[in-house]
């Protein structure tokens, strides 16, 4: 089994490369590790339209890390686009059955930002048993909302955060635009505010984050430390320029 630093994505195909796995894959490779995917879905979208989502069928997106895990050792992997929490549960078994260590961040992706909902709010309900095999869960302010529809938003950071790590992005915030936080047992780990004002929107922001913060936890970064410096990497990335998809830069990063 090869032993270097490799990390998995298991997310959608977007054929920008804005967003999903190959935006993953940019940024695994500009905090120097090799990154490895399965394909759960093959868009159909640009920066502005979303027409379609096409799913994998869950036999083959098993049959996919399980190829995976006999050539690589994978500590950490981050999802995003999956058909629903039932299929999440059936991946969540099998890296669990593979490595039952394994940190898994998610990313929860619930509609595009053209308005495409991936997942119907009746798929919800075994959202409770996902949270507490996971290390790490990072909705925005949008997708918060709609994880628990009949909880406020402050009840559900209460009720995510004692099952797992929640780093809360702020994006999307009313109050104050650009704050993230990290939640772990109800409290507030870290605060951390917007540093860079030469920004613009880009396409898969949300996905640049998760997957560098997950790319600092597989370099062996607690994750207090992990979650401000994917902030400052996001920061980088949005300020590269002004159109809507954003260019990666390498990283030199001491492990």
């Amino acid at each position: 089994m090869i032993d270097e630093n490799y990390i998995l994505t298991i997310a959608g195909f977007d054929p920008t490369n804005g967003a999903g796995l190959t935006s993953d894959l940019k940024t695994f490779q500009a905090h120097g590790l090799y990154g490895l995917s399965v394909c759960t879905a093959v868009t159909v979208q640009n920066t502005s339209e979303f027409n379609a989502c096409h799913w994998i069928e869950t036999e083959v997106i098993l049959d996919q890390i399980k190829i995976l895990f006999k050539e690589f050792k994978i500590d950490v992997v981050k999802i995003g686009i999956v058909q629903n929490w039932e299929i999440l549960s059936l991946i969540i078994k099998e890296l669990k059955k593979i490595n039952s260590e394994i940190k898994i961040i998610l990313d929860p992706i619930l509609k595009a930002s053209s308005g495409y909902d991936f997942h119907p709010k009746e798929d919800l309900k075994a959202l409770d048993q996902i949270l507490e095999q996971i290390f790490l869960i990072t909705p925005n302010y949008e997708e918060i909302k709609n994880l628990y529809p009949d909880k406020s938003i402050e009840e559900t950071i209460e009720h995510i955060s004692t099952k797992t790590n929640l780093y809360l992005k702020g994006g999307h915030r009313t109050d104050k635009i650009g704050l993230d936080q990290l939640f772990y047992k109800t409290i507030v780990q870290l605060n951390i505010e917007p540093e860079s004002k030469d920004i613009s929107p880009k396409h898969g922001s949300g996905c640049v984050l998760s997957s560098s913060l997950a790319s600092h936890i597989k370099l062996g970064i607690p994750i207090e430390e992990a979650a401000l410096m994917g902030k400052r990497y996001t920061e980088k990335f949005l300020s590269s320029n002004d159109s809507l998809l954003g260019s990666h830069h390498l990283t030199t990063i001491k492990t």
